[in-house]
C-alpha cells in the first residue's frame, strides 16, 4: 500500500518535452493592429489568449465588458512553431521516434521540418505520432497551425446539417470543451494552443501502449481478496525474450511475451487488502502499480500508477416508490451528498494541482463526497481524480456531450470513439471514479425542448448513448457503471414497455429547474425525487471578487460591467422574483449583494434538507454547481477567485452527516432525523415554540434511538407547530449538540427587529477569533471577511443566534487586519439588517 502523492507516470525512456522555445504569429482572421504581423512569445502548455495576454497585447477577458474587446482572437488562425536539437545519437541509438501530443486545442495542423505530420480535430484525445522519417540531424522546425474555431465550428454545423443546441455557437460541431464557446455562466473566449504537454519520444524494438489495471474485491470487509487485472498494449516488435513483470502492493506476476505479442494480461492476487471507501464511510488505502517491459534483461519501459479495492453499482430496482438511483459501494447504500464540477478557468491549462486540491479542500470543507465532471467541459487531468482518490471524494464522469444534438456520422463518430476510448482507458485506475454517465440533458432535451421536428431523420447522438458508449465502457471498463444520461429515468421491463419521461422525478435522476427559472425554492417540497443530479440557485460572487472584476462608477445591480458578468437568460430578473416572496429589494448595493448571497443559500439549504428528509426514497442531491470559471454570477459556492460564498456554508450545514430539519409534511410539520455516520443517534429530542424574545410557549420531548445511516421522522405536536402570532415565533427541535429552526413566517413577514450584538476581537497564530453574542434573536449571521482581506477564509457563516446565545468565528488570515472593520455592519451581516432597512423607509 503506497501513500504516494506522485502523479500516473509513464516512464518512457527517451522522453523529453518540447515546451520551450515557441513563439507565435496570427496568420489569418480580423487580426487586432497591435498583433498584426508580430511573432510573440508562446508558453506551452498554454492558449492563444493567455500568451497574448502575458505579451501585454490584449485586456485581461475577465475584467469589465473586456470579453468583447477579445472576441476577434477566436476568430484567427493562428501558428505556433519551434525549434529543436536532434541527432541520430539520441536515444541511445533508438530506433523510434514518436511525436506525442497530449491536448491539441482544437482543428490544427502539424509540420515537422515543412512536412504534414497530421491534420487534428479533437481537442480531448492524446496524439501520438511517428516521426523518425521527418528528422534531420542538427535543428528541427516544428509547427502546429490552428484553425478558428469559430469559424471551423460554423462551417461544420453546415457540412454536417443542422443540430440544435443552447447557446450561440454550434459548439457540438467541433469535439472542443462546449462551454469555451460561452455558457450561461461562462465567457465566450473561445481558444487555440497546445494546452496540454508535447513530448518526443525514443524508443527501441517495443515499448508499453496503454496500461488499464481493473481492481476487483470480494470476500468481507474485515478480510477481503483483490485482484488487480493489469491489461497491457504492446507497440513494436522486440527480436529477443520479452517480459512483463507487474507489482502491486507486495505481491509481483510476470508474464512472458512472444515474439509479436500486441495485447497482455497479467493477473495479480492479493490475500487480505484494504477496502477503499468514500469520505465518511472509511479509509481511502491505495495501492501502487508498477509495471516493467523487459527485454532481454534490461527494463525498456515502465508505467506507474495507483488503485484502490472497492465495488461500486447503481441499484435501480423498481419499488413502490418507483425507480431508485442508489450508488452502492462495498455493497454499502451511499447518499449522494454532491456537487456539479465545471471547468476551474475557462483557460483550461492554468488549473494545476494545487489549484485542484484548493477547489477539493473547499467539497470537503462543504461535507460533500461526490463530485459530478460536468458533460459541456473536459475529461480533468490527472491530478483531479488523485487527489479525489486521496480524499475519498468520489467522482461521476459525464462524456463530453452537453444541451445539444451530435452527428454520429463521419468523422465524427470516429473522433467520438478514439476520445472515448483514450480517456476511459486513463481514468479507469481511480476508485473514486464510480460512473460514466453518456451526456447531459441531451436525451431530456430531444423530448422537451423541440428537437425531434428540427432533426428530422438525422442522427443527434442517442446511438452513442445506448449503443457506443456502453460498449466501450464494457470492453475497457467492466467494473465501473455506466448511466445514458442525466437527467435519466430507466424502463422497468426489458423490452421497453414500461418507458419513463427521461427527467420523471419518480424514476431515476432527475434536474429540477422550474424553482429558478419559474417558481420558487419553496416548491423543492413539492416533489419526492429519487435522485437529483442538478439543481441550484443563483448569486453573486464575494464583494472581492465583483469589486475587482468590475470597475463600474456606479456599481449597480444593472451597471454596464454587471450584466456583462451575467449571463444567465433573464438572470437579474429571476434573482429579484426569488428574493421578494423572501426579503424586501434593497436599493443599496452591499445590501443587494448580501441579500442575494443570502438568498441563494437560503433557497439550496432548503432543497437539500427536505432531500435528505426522504433518504432512503431519496439518495443524492448534486447541487449545480462548486465551482466558476471565471468572476461571475452563477450558481457556484466558490467564485471565481476561489473564494468561498455564504452558499458554501449553507450547504456545509445541510451536508452535515447528522442533520436535524423540520419539514412541512401532510398538512402539518415533523421533524426529520437524518444520520449519515456510521454509529449509532440517540437521546431525547426536544421541540420547542419559542418567541422571538426567547419565552417558552410550548414544549415535548421524545426519546430518539436512530442506528447508522437511518432516517426517522417525528411529528410536530399540533399544538406546537399552530403558533399564536405567526409573526414573533418559531419552532426550535433539539438532539444533543444539533438543533433545527422553522419560522413560521417569510423574513418580510416577521418582527425580526435591529440586531443587537456585542462582539469581541481576539489574535490567534492563524488570524482571529470574533466572538459574537446576541441580546436579541438574530438571524442568519455571516462574516464576510474577503471584505476585509480577499485572502482571508472563516470557518462558518449563517448562524442563527437566540437570545443570549454566542458564537465564535475563526478567522484565517496571514495579514494584520482592521479589528473594528471585521465586526462593521458591512462586513459582520444578518438577515436582521435587511429588514431594518425596509422598517426604516
Amino acid at each position: 500500500m503506497s501513500s504516494t502523492t506522485t502523479s500516473t507516470v509513464h516512464q518512457a525512456r527517451g522522453e523529453r518535452q518540447l515546451h520551450d522555445g515557441w513563439q507565435f504569429e496570427a496568420v489569418l482572421g480580423p487580426v487586432a493592429a497591435n498583433v498584426e504581423g508580430r511573432t510573440i512569445p508562446a508558453s506551452v502548455p498554454g492558449s492563444v489568449h493567455t500568451d497574448l495576454l502575458a505579451a501585454g497585447l490584449i485586456v485581461d477577458p475577465y475584467l469589465d465588458d473586456n470579453e468583447r474587446l477579445v472576441a476577434w482572437v477566436g476568430a484567427c488562425d493562428w501558428r505556433y512553431s519551434t525549434s529543436f536539437e536532434w541527432s541520430e545519437n539520441d536515444g541511445a541509438g533508438s530506433e523510434h521516434t514518436d511525436l506525442v501530443f497530449e491536448g491539441i486545442d482544437t482543428v490544427a495542423r502539424v509540420e515537422l521540418n515543412s512536412q504534414l505530420v497530421a491534420e487534428t480535430r479533437n481537442m480531448h484525445r492524446t496524439h501520438r505520432f511517428d516521426v523518425r522519417s521527418m528528422m534531420r540531424e542538427g535543428t528541427n522546425e516544428l509547427t502546429v497551425t490552428f484553425a478558428s474555431p469559430v469559424k471551423y465550428a460554423d462551417l461544420a454545423s453546415v457540412e454536417q446539417g443542422y443540430r440544435p443546441h443552447v447557446n450561440h455557437h454550434p459548439y457540438n460541431s467541433i469535439r472542443k470543451m462546449a462551454c469555451n464557446f460561452g455558457w450561461d455562466w461562462g465567457p465566450d473566449v473561445p481558444t487555440v494552443g497546445l494546452w496540454r504537454p508535447v513530448t518526443l519520444h525514443s524508443w527501441t524494438s517495443a515499448r508499453l501502449g496503454p496500461v488499464r489495471p481493473i481492481a476487483t474485491v470480494e470476500g468481507s470487509d474485515g478480510h477481503s481478496r483483490g485482484t488487480v487485472e493489469v491489461n497491457v498494449d504492446l507497440v513494436g516488435s522486440a527480436p529477443g525474450a520479452g517480459r512483463l513483470l507487474v507489482t502491486v502492493g507486495e505481491a509481483q506476476a510476470s508474464l512472458d511475451l512472444e515474439q509479436g505479442q500486441t495485447t497482455a494480461t497479467v493477473e495479480v492476487a492479493l490475500d487480505d487488502v484494504e477496502r477503499w471507501w468514500p469520505r465518511g464511510h472509511g479509509e481511502q488505502p491505495l495501492y501502487q502499480v508498477d509495471v516493467e517491459l523487459e527485454l532481454d534483461g534490461t527494463i525498456v519501459d515502465a508505467w506507474q500508477g495507483r488503485i484502490g479495492f472497492r465495488t461500486v453499482r447503481i441499484d435501480h430496482t423498481p419499488d413502490s416508490h418507483g425507480t431508485p438511483f442508489a450508488f452502492i459501494v462495498n455493497d454499502r447504500p451511499v447518499f449522494i451528498k454532491g456537487a456539479n464540477w465545471i471547468p476551474d478557468d475557462a483557460f483550461v491549462h492554468r488549473v494545476d494541482r494545487p489549484r485542484y486540491a484548493a477547489r477539493i479542500a473547499q467539497a470537503e470543507q462543504a461535507n460533500i463526497n461526490l463530485l459530478r465532471v460536468w458533460g459541456g467541459g473536459i475529461y480533468e487531468a490527472d491530478d483531479f481524480y488523485e487527489l479525489c482518490d486521496e480524499r475519498g471524494i468520489l467522482t461521476w464522469q459525464d462524456f463530453l456531450f452537453a444541451c445539444a444534438a451530435y452527428s454520429e456520422d463521419e468523422p465524427m463518430r470516429s473522433e467520438v470513439e478514439a476520445e472515448v476510448r483514450d480517456n476511459v482507458t486513463r481514468l479507469v485506475q481511480h476508485p473514486s471514479l464510480v460512473l460514466w454517465n453518456g451526456n447531459n440533458e441531451n436525451i431530456w432535451g430531444y423530448q422537451e425542448w423541440g428537437w425531434e421536428k428540427r432533426l428530422g431523420d438525422k442522427s443527434w447522438g442517442l446511438g452513442y448513448y445506448l449503443q457506443l458508449l456502453p460498449a466501450i465502457v464494457a470492453e475497457l471498463d467492466p467494473e465501473r457503471p455506466y448511466t445514458p444520461g442525466s437527467p435519466f429515468s430507466p424502463e422497468n421491463s426489458d423490452d421497453g414497455a414500461d418507458q419513463h419521461h427521461p427527467n420523471d422525478p419518480a424514476h431515476g435522476s432527475t434536474h429540477l429547474w422550474e424553482l429558478w427559472n419559474r417558481q420558487d425554492y419553496p416548491h423543492y417540497r413539492d416533489s419526492d425525487p429519487r435522485f437529483v443530479g442538478e439543481f441550484g440557485w443563483q448569486g453573486p460572487p464575494t464583494w472581492s471578487t465583483m469589486t475587482r472584476s468590475i470597475s463600474d462608477r456606479p456599481l449597480t445591480p444593472e451597471s454596464p460591467g454587471m450584466l456583462v458578468h451575467q449571463k444567465a437568460m433573464d438572470g437579474n430578473v429571476k434573482l429579484i422574483d426569488g428574493l421578494i416572496a423572501h426579503l424586501p429589494l434593497p436599493d443599496d448595493m452591499a445590501d443587494w449583494h448580501w441579500a442575494m448571497s443570502l438568498n441563494q443559500a437560503t433557497a439550496v439549504q432548503v432543497g437539500i434538507e427536505h432531500f435528505r428528509s426522504l433518504s432512503p426514497v431519496c439518495m443524492g442531491a448534486i447541487v449545480w454547481q462548486l465551482n466558476d470559471c471565471w468572476p461571475v454570477t452563477s450558481w457556484a459556492m466558490v467564485d471565481g477567485d476561489g473564494h468561498p460564498k455564504p452558499l458554501l456554508y449553507s450547504v456545509k450545514h445541510a451536508y452535515a452527516d447528522r442533520l436535524i430539519t423540520v419539514q412541512p409534511r401532510d398538512g402539518g410539520l415533523v421533524v426529520a432525523l437524518v444520520n449519515d455516520s456510521g454509529e449509532a443517534w440517540s437521546g431525547d429530542l426536544v421541540i420547542e415554540r419559542l418567541s422571538y424574545d426567547g419565552r417558552p410557549l410550548g414544549t415535548v420531548s421524545t426519546p430518539i434511538d436512530l442506528s447508522a445511516r437511518e432516517t426517522g421522522t417525528v411529528e410536530v405536536p399540533l399544538e406546537l407547530g399552530a403558533p399564536d402570532d405567526p409573526a414573533r415565533e418559531l419552532l426550535v427541535a433539539t438532539l444533543g449538540g444539533r438543533r433545527a429552526l422553522w419560522f413560521f413566517a417569510e423574513y418580510r413577514d416577521s418582527a425580526l427587529e435591529a440586531e443587537q450584538l456585542r462582539t469581541a476581537v481576539n489574535r490567534t497564530d492563524t488570524g482571529y477569533d470574533v466572538t459574537v453574542t446576541a441580546t436579541n434573536l438574530v438571524r442568519d449571521i455571516a462574516l464576510l471577511v474577503d471584505k476585509v482581506d480577499a485572502n482571508a477564509r472563516v470557518d462558518d457563516q449563517l448562524v442563527t443566534l437566540l437570545p443570549g446565545e454566542s458564537v465564535t468565528f475563526s478567522v484565517a488570515s496571514g495579514s494584520d487586519l482592521d479589528e473594528a472593520a471585521l465586526v462593521s455592519r458591512d462586513v459582520l451581516r444578518s438577515s436582521n439588517q435587511l429588514m431594518i432597512v425596509r422598517a426604516a423607509r
